[in-house]
């Protein structure tokens, strides 16, 4: 119900906006305002708008957290009223001395502020509310046994929560080591096929193809992006698998059907996209002139791309070599289908692993109680995450400034 208190305020705002606009308009000769009649419009509709979502947000507030459910005939009046006295309050300030233009800038920027104070706090409110549930985490276990223990069995974590684990049940384990390395070697094996391929594709179409192929192969390319995870699972599990095992059997070497070479190769395909598109903006983006330059002095087409545009376009590609990685390192049905639950400690591509993504899915899906160790490790492994990406982010904010150059 409380939809109707914003579907209300729409014809006040309206109103506002033409009320402020003829307000503008010059009465007796001589008569000049000092901003155009359009900013005293949306000056109206600022004195209109702000206090009443205030009031309405305020509303919000307190019945979301539970410390007054305000009846929702009250929130509409309320906001109906506090909408109409801003109405007459910001109709009698419209003066041809006032500095309309001023007043609505400075209220734009107060906007665009608070939007990007609630982009920071989310992201802090996100890292404390995983903060907070890893540090429940290592009261059950320590921090040295979870970031270097070798196993990850917490099958009779469910017993130690209930008080029921005997000296015949053995010990829950959670050694998130296995976890990591599947991580780390499927994210690898992904980015091994996407990096050079997608970075290729993207020299060839902004520096080679012509405008026919470049409009033709480039939203072929990305259509990989636009298609399910789901898809490239079951592609992965049917398809590359059992064509992995066959190959490594043809010269020897033994693989299981669900190992960490097939989701690699798929998941390496699948963010393609990813990297080509990115790069191939960046790399149009660099200035024809340093390419007339470069081959001015002599130097080949193939010499101006390695030696002028990729340096240029350098910060660019780490970017999109990073969002690919984020990309790869989140994704999660492709590995349940294709390699499987098991956590294993190996450097052998063709056995099976598991990442921790689908260990966090794995762990919350459960009928365990959230307080509960295998519930909480789901934190802890996202924490451990997170904590790795902020390594490789800084890492590539380095890279990104020893490479940057600033052309004019």
């Amino acid at each position: 119900m409380l939809q109707y208190a914003l579907l209300g305020l729409v014809p006040l705002l309206l109103f506002a906006y033409v009320l402020g606009v003829r307000r503008a308009r010059p009465m007796a000769p001589g008569m000049h305002f000092h901003s155009a009649p359009s900013y005293y419009g949306w000056y109206a509709v600022v004195w209109v708008g702000m206090p009443a979502f205030g009031v309405y947000g305020l509303s919000l507030l307190l019945r979301s957290v539970g410390l007054y459910d305000t009846p929702a005939l009250a929130t509409i009046a309320g906001v109906l009223l506090v909408a109409g006295l801003g109405l007459v309050y910001g109709i009698s300030r419209i003066t041809p001395e006032l500095r309309a233009i001023h007043a609505v800038e400075k209220t734009i920027m107060r906007v665009l502020l608070v939007c990007s104070c609630i982009s920071v706090l989310t992201t802090v409110g996100i890292v404390l509310s995983i903060v907070f549930e890893t540090l429940q985490f290592f009261k059950f276990v320590s921090v040295w046994e979870f970031l270097t223990g070798t196993t990850w069995d917490p099958d009779t974590a469910f017993l130690q929560g209930a008080g029921r684990d005997g000296g015949a049940v053995s010990e829950a384990k959670f050694g998130s080591l296995p976890l990591f390395a599947g991580t780390f070697m499927i994210t690898g094996i992904a980015m091994l096929v996407a990096m050079p391929v997608g970075l290729l594709a993207a020299i060839f179409m902004s520096e080679y193809a012509s405008a026919f192929a470049r409009k033709v192969s480039k939203p072929t390319l990305e259509i990989l992006a636009g298609i399910p995870t789901v898809v490239y699972g079951y592609f992965a599990a049917i398809t590359v698998g059992p064509l992995v095992v066959h190959l490594a059997e043809s010269i020897g070497l033994s693989a299981v059907y669900n190992n960490a070479l097939a989701p690699g190769l798929v998941m390496g395909v699948m963010i393609i996209p990813f990297v080509s598109s990115l790069s191939d903006d960046v790399i149009n983006a660099v200035p024809q002139s340093l390419r007339e330059g470069s081959m001015a002095v002599g130097a080949t087409q193939s010499e101006t791309i390695l030696r002028v545009v990729l340096p240029a376009a350098m910060p660019g590609i780490v970017s999109a070599f990073l969002l690919a990685v984020s990309r790869a390192v989140g994704e999660t049905m492709i590995v349940v289908m294709a390699a499987g639950l098991h956590p294993n400690l190996t450097a052998n591509p063709l056995e099976s692993m598991t990442t921790v993504t689908v260990r966090i899915v794995d762990a919350l899906i459960g009928d365990q109680e959230f307080n509960s160790p295998l519930t909480l490790s789901a934190f802890a492994l996202g924490f451990v995450l997170l904590v790795l990406t902020l390594i490789m982010n800084i890492i590539s904010l380095y890279v990104v400034r020893r490479f940057k150059q600033h052309y004019e």
